[in-house]
């Protein structure tokens, strides 16, 4: 089984377009095939410099790297690698050429010398007649005396598809089954553009029959070109590959994801620090359904369950909020030390205290039911690495009923219970029950003592629990935060 992912470089890789690489690569994966990169770069007008690099770093990124076609090398290098190259479209158009004129030849295409005004008037014509938007085939009757002549003064041209009016196209395709197109409904689309360069619909038809891609994966968008698709095939007499149209993406609203609504480029969720298994998991989801209630899949386990069978044809929600409960179920799927290993860097980047801290993978476990993103961790971890400075409307809680009039009461209680525990016996055990004790004794609620508690120590309103934070702090750095914001309180 053969697959491909063929990206135009207009720009950074859109979300939409890795998942169907995404559903490409699984589906050779699981079929112990092969998937190759092929760049459809016929598009010099729309091309943008560095499309290419950030196409195959993205797929590189997420765990797809190609079997087959453009990948990067040893050094960095953009190359080609495998047999059925070369795998930029750019570089192969003579082949183009050669199939145009095969079909020239056959009577399935023509010569068509109409100008850009000549087919806007024709298109607002259909428009104010309410007619569909066609090429008219003003140009399919023309002799080959009036072509040759016309080609002999050197008028620009085109070349399209001349499709059979009355006939009926019928396909099977993988995930909308059975599907049938009427000739007379099919656009004779252009093949050939005026400045030599094929049109995708000819390129990718000629480099799936070369590259024998035995399964063409792609977005719905491309549902209603299927029917030219198929005919050049015919015309050109190979065997079409089998064809998966993937439902559309969609904002929450229904309509077609769009970046006036959400973030469109897959390398804008790397930057933002999603993990590549939460981006590759999000996306299988996406219109796929596993048949069970497991939610939570990395790439082996996709192999395993995915099915284009499963593949609904309506189209997925792009939901922001299950891709963060995704990120949030990965980040407490690492081992500790795999967390702790990840976000060392990024705090002692900010923090240098943290390189040598020998309590920095219990300190970092505090954080792993909490963070959301590993660059979230140096601010979530500064507590332990500089003074806070903990503010009155932080430590004072209606909701725990902490007022301003209690607080030097519970301020004391801290204090002495705190500075009464011998530093040996420093653990979370003993801190809880001798603060329990004292909280009790005073007829206190234990909110009313450990919220200022952990809002001292922390300075956050959100951290891990007080007693938590004060073992990993010590006793000195305890009670010199406690008895700091005490005085400072007074003044």
């Amino acid at each position: 089984m053969r697959t491909r992912f063929a990206p135009s470089p207009t720009g950074s890789l859109h979300i939409g377009g890795l998942r169907t690489a995404l559903f490409a690569w699984l589906v050779a994966k699981k079929n112990n095939g092969t998937f190759f990169l092929r760049i459809e770069d016929t598009d010099k007008v729309r091309e943008v410099a560095g499309s290419i690099e950030n196409i195959v770093s993205t797929l590189a990124w997420a765990g797809l790297t190609p079997d087959e076609g453009v990948t990067f090398d040893e050094g960095g290098e953009i190359v080609e690698k495998g047999g059925h190259g070369p795998y930029f479209q750019s570089k192969r158009l003579d082949l183009y050429k050669k199939y145009a004129d095969q079909l020239l030849a056959s009577n399935h295409a023509y010569y068509c010398f109409c100008t850009s005004e000549r087919l806007e008037q024709m298109r607002k014509y259909q428009a104010e007649h309410k007619q569909a938007p066609m090429y008219d085939r003003t140009c399919c009757s023309l002799s080959k005396e009036e072509v040759a002549e016309r080609l002999e003064k050197g008028e620009k041209y085109v070349i399209r598809m001349k499709v059979p009016r009355s006939e009926k196209i019928e396909f099977y395709d993988e995930i909308y089954g059975k599907l049938s197109f009427m000739g007379h409904t099919v656009d004779d689309q252009v093949l050939m553009k005026s400045d030599g360069f094929p049109t995708y619909h000819l390129a990718h038809v000629v480099d799936d029959h070369l590259m024998k891609t035995d399964m063409v994966i792609r977005g719905e968008e491309w549902l209603s070109s299927l029917p030219k698709h198929l005919l050049l095939f015919k015309f050109l007499d190979l065997a079409p590959p089998q064809y998966a149209h993937m439902p559309l993406l969609l904002n929450k609203d229904h309509t077609k994801l769009s970046k006036r609504q959400n973030d469109v480029s897959a390398e804008s969720y790397r930057h933002k620090g999603y993990l590549p298994e939460v981006i590759i998991n999000f996306l299988a989801l996406l219109g796929w359904n596993p048949g069970t209630t497991q939610e939570l899949f990395t790439l082996t386990e996709l192999i395993d369950a995915f099915s284009l069978d499963r593949v609904q044809k309506a189209g997925a929600v792009f939901d922001l909020e299950k891709l963060d409960w995704l990120q949030g179920q990965w980040m407490r799927k690492m081992s500790a030390e795999e967390f702790s290993g990840r976000i060392k860097p990024i705090v002692a980047e900010q923090f240098p205290a943290a390189h040598d801290d020998r309590l920095f993978s219990q300190r970092a476990s505090l954080m792993q039911e909490r963070i959301t993103f590993f660059h979230e961790a140096p601010s979530m971890m500064s507590f332990y690495y500089q003074e806070p400075m903990p503010s009155m409307e932080i430590v004072v809680s209606a909701k725990q009923k902490v007022t301003t009039e209690l607080l030097p009461i519970v301020m004391k209680l801290l204090i002495d219970t705190l500075s009464s525990i011998d530093e040996s016996k420093w653990t979370m055990e003993t801190l809880s029950s001798e603060l329990f004790a004292a909280i009790e004794k005073a007829e206190l609620k234990k909110g009313q003592a450990l919220w200022p508690l952990r809002a001292i120590l922390t300075g956050r309103e959100y951290s891990p629990g007080a007693f938590e934070v004060a073992t990993l702090l010590g006793k000195e750095k305890t009670l010199e935060r406690l008895k700091r914001f005490g005085a400072s309180a007074q003044q």
